[in-house]
């Protein structure tokens, strides 16, 4: 039986032996569910027909590798570690230059909290509305909001092996495979394929767009990966898993916008026979995202606050993401998306610079928890936050000035070169 319990409380100390219990399997069944979801769908369908179908789904396959490969390194740092995103910053930016990334991470992770709730709490109120007559979209966006925060409260331990691996993730994938069925057997695909873009999306600006979703999860994939049993296997699954349901569900977010001639994703889905089964099954999925979101903003408040408890920091997030849920429209999704990808693109050239590289993945965990190595000047490092800065203005620029070059490898690139240079020069390791 599902049930909730509270999360061992050690906090922001490393995990201790007896609780990295998670495998592959394990790892493939959370990131394939975490890269299933309505979402997911939604920023597919920004890629057409500013694309042609062929083109976005090259675009979704470069994409979906480039940035699952960066997902899964960032997730090693956290195996071989066994602690969470936030403090493996603490070697590269300082114990107290850790927090602005911390800051930054708490407000896309509420932000994707509360379009989490927004996207599932529409959802919800569409089939009511269509099957009972019934309409209250802030009586859902609390309910899922609630349910949500309880998972958050039960922690990952909980939620993979009593959730998700018993029934949330067969769910999802039976219905991805019905959706897929329908679409190939109700559509001709050599049609939508022929079918050239309007030409309004540049093709490594759409690579971006799929990129950021898989960056998106970078600032907290160490807080699940740090309870595997071995790197190697969180690394395949996490890899394997996230790239099978991203490709998937970008794709099919694609082919309903085509297919059905709308841009509006609920109804469309709706229109499909079976569509508000697979709605609701979808649903389903959805809960563990917002879960991910809720929970680790709780853990990424931690390297801030050490001594608040995990519950209740995980109780006000999942508070403030319904608020917003009910005030906020989800508009400007795009835009919010590349954003995302301008900040922790290059972040995560630091971390990888600095442990891969400076490191050669030896970090001393205890150097995390006092003033020592890691104190540089007043707790922040100077050249990490330059790298990082620059880093980010490069992704912007290019992002402007030249979108047919795609800014997330590059800015990626340039920060981690950068931070070697200024390391070695300075010999600051």
């Amino acid at each position: 039986m599902f049930k909730i319990t509270p999360p061992p409380e050690w906090g922001i100390e490393p995990v201790p032996e007896k609780h990295r219990v998670l495998g592959f399997f394990d790892y493939f069944a959370l990131w394939s569910s975490l890269g299933v979801g309505l979402l997911v769908l939604l920023a597919g369908t920004l890629l057409v027909p500013g694309l042609g179908l062929g083109q976005a789904l090259v675009a979704i396959l470069i994409g979906t590798a480039l940035g699952v490969l960066l997902l899964a390194l960032a997730g090693v740092v956290g195996s071989d570690n066994a602690i969470p995103t936030m403090v493996l910053l603490r070697p590269v930016l300082g114990l107290h230059g850790s927090y602005l990334p911390t800051l930054l991470n708490l407000i896309q992770l509420i932000g994707w909290g509360s379009f989490e709730i927004i996207i599932m709490a529409q959802a919800a109120d569409t089939i009511a509305k269509g099957l009972f007559g019934f309409s209250n979209y802030l009586l859902w966006a609390f309910l899922f909001a609630t349910f949500c925060t309880l998972l958050a409260i039960g922690g990952p331990l909980v939620v993979v092996r009593q959730w998700l691996e018993k029934f949330a993730v067969w769910l999802v994938y039976a219905i991805t495979i019905w959706l897929t069925w329908y679409l190939f057997t109700h559509y001709d695909m050599g049609t939508l394929l022929r079918a050239p873009g309007t030409g309004a999306l540049p093709f490594w600006l759409a690579v971006d767009l799929v990129l950021a979703m898989p960056i998106s999860w970078m600032p907290l994939v160490a807080d699940y990966n740090r309870f595997a049993r071995k790197t190697s296997q969180a690394f395949w699954g996490t890899y394997l898993g996230y790239f099978l349901a991203n490709v998937w569900f970008y794709a099919l977010g694609a082919l309903f916008v085509l297919a059905l001639k709308t841009e509006d994703l609920i109804p469309a889905i709706m229109a499909v026979t079976g569509g508000g089964v697979a709605l609701v099954l979808i649903l389903v999925d959805e809960t563990d995202n917002a879960f991910a979101d809720i929970y680790s903003a709780a853990v990424s408040s931690q390297n801030v606050l050490p001594k608040a408890k995990q519950w209740l920091l995980a109780t006000v997030i999942g508070f403030v993401c319904f608020l917003l849920a009910a005030a906020v429209p989800i508009g400007q999704y795009e835009g919010f998306l590349l954003l995302i990808g301008s900040v922790f693109v290059p972040l995560f050239g630091l971390l990888a610079a600095d442990y891969f590289i400076l490191h050669r993945r030896r970090y001393q965990i205890e150097e995390f928890y006092r003033r020592g190595r890691h104190w540089y000047w007043r707790g922040v490092n100077p050249l990490a936050l330059v790298a990082w800065v620059l880093g980010v203005l490069s992704y912007h620029y290019i992002a402007q000035k030249l979108p047919q070059l795609g800014a997330s490898i590059p800015s990626f690139l340039a920060t981690f070169i950068l931070y070697l240079i200024l390391a070695k020069l300075l010999r600051r390791e």
